[in-house]
């Protein structure tokens, strides 16, 4: 499956609402357009209403006769984003995605003690990533929320990553836990935690993957680098998802993806009781839309 395909995947929900938290954006209202072409979700646009009208019949005129969006006014940024929040949380929609606004402004809105998504769960950032010549998607997990995780964290990190990964068709993912060596280090943490979630996987805590670690990022992704040092195992060389120890790792590797491999990518935050697409205000339509179909992916039961 591409990422292309995964979009299409997302025409099976027909429940798909997705609550826009400042949708005046021409990125964001091409997306929209091209989610509602492809009959993928319904929108609630949160934003200034003048704003929206206007992008929209300067660029996508049909969607204001369409029964599809529904625009709400508000007169800024912040009411949008608690709108869209609220909105999620009283199931007028079962997606949250981030318009034209600040990361930090629509995720203090989610965290909201009073009227957030908060669970008991990690928020976590999951990216799908669909790399030329690769033959499957590479999950990559956590690039973006989490700056340190400890081990119980790392776990539900992980189990963030295998729901969605059983949600687009991988039944039982192949997890690396990634450290800069294949040998548990007392003085590298992350060897010790990536050991410790590979015993909790074996003694079925934490289950619906195959979990190895500590596995260096050549060893998870190339055969031919396991066999050269001499490690056979299910994940060695067939890694479906990385788990990264610290979000410079995933940062880094995230973009190097993108920059020097050309790769594509769908993004969600998971954990939350809704997911969230949360991608950039730089971000492409085409990006915004597939990142939209993996949340979408995800709500599946």
């Amino acid at each position: 499956m591409d990422l292309d395909q995964l979009v299409n995947k997302a025409t099976q929900n027909e429940e798909a609402i997705v609550a826009v938290a400042v949708a005046e954006d021409i990125e964001v209202l091409e997306a929209v357009s091209l989610a509602i072409q492809k009959k993928i979700a319904k929108f609630i646009l949160f934003g200034d209403s003048n704003q929206i009208h206007l992008l929209l019949k300067k660029h996508a005129p049909h969607l204001l006769e369409l029964d599809d969006i529904n625009i709400k006014h508000v007169d800024s940024p912040q009411e949008a984003c608690t709108k869209a929040v609220m909105a999620v949380k009283n199931h007028e929609a079962n997606v949250l995605m981030k318009g034209n606004v600040a990361t930090s402004t629509i995720l203090k809105e989610v965290l909201n003690r009073d009227y957030g998504l908060r669970t008991s769960n990690v928020l976590s950032h999951i990216a799908v990533f669909e790399i030329p010549s690769y033959d499957r998607f590479i999950l990559l997990t956590d690039a973006a929320m989490n700056i340190a995780p400890n081990l119980d964290q790392k776990e539900q990190i992980v189990q963030n990553a295998v729901k969605l990964a059983h949600a687009i068709g991988i039944d039982n993912p192949k997890v690396a836990a990634l450290a800069a060596v294949e040998v548990v280090n007392p003085s590298m943490q992350a060897t010790i935690d990536a050991a410790a979630l590979r015993e909790r996987n074996i003694n079925g805590s934490l289950s619906g993957c195959r979990i190895e670690g500590p596995l260096a990022l050549d060893i998870a992704v190339s055969k031919e680098a396991a066999m050269h040092k001499g490690i056979e195992n299910d994940v060695a060389g067939a890694a479906d998802i990385l788990l990264v120890p610290n979000i410079e790792t995933g940062n880094a590797l995230y973009k190097s993806l993108i920059y020097f491999a050309n790769a594509q990518v769908g993004a969600m935050i998971a954990g939350a009781a809704a997911p969230i697409v949360l991608t950039s205000r730089s971000d492409s339509a085409i990006s915004k839309l597939r990142s939209l179909a993996l949340a979408i992916c995800s709500t599946k039961k």
